[in-house]
């Protein structure tokens, strides 16, 4: 996995690895996710910080620990992980977006053919 230099923790970027698996079921809801030695190797972290991501995870109600046997993603994950995302990006997120494309004096029309533009690739794909 390589880490963005973001001043945003390893712990937090792994978490949202986790979290993106989820959303595109590389991790299925009720599936077990590989244990804290075994992630930590895939990334090359310490194990310390990957139980951090999985303590968060568990807290937000991604991830649930079935003790003696690990840690699993819970039945709502990718509602839970929705429902977050979408409030990040509608609440905090968006205000800094348009306020970049007011500076660089981007039309709505403009941003509105580039996002069909995406979809139309996405779709492609």
């Amino acid at each position: 996995m390589k880490f963005k230099e973001n001043n945003r923790p390893i712990y937090l970027q792994i978490a949202e690895s986790i979290c993106d698996g989820v959303m595109n079921d590389s991790f299925r809801e009720g599936q077990r996710i590989p244990s804290v030695r075994e992630y930590a190797s895939t990334v090359a972290v310490n194990p310390n910080t990957v139980m951090r991501s999985y303590e968060h995870l568990s807290q937000k109600g991604v991830i649930t620990n079935r003790r003696g046997i690990g840690f699993f993603v819970t039945d709502d994950a990718r509602d839970i992980i929705l429902t977050s995302r979408r409030e990040s990006l509608l609440g905090d997120e968006i205000d800094d977006f348009f306020h970049q494309l007011s500076l660089m004096q981007v039309s709505p029309s403009e941003l509105a053919g580039r996002y069909a533009d995406y979809l139309e690739r996405k779709s492609q794909k």
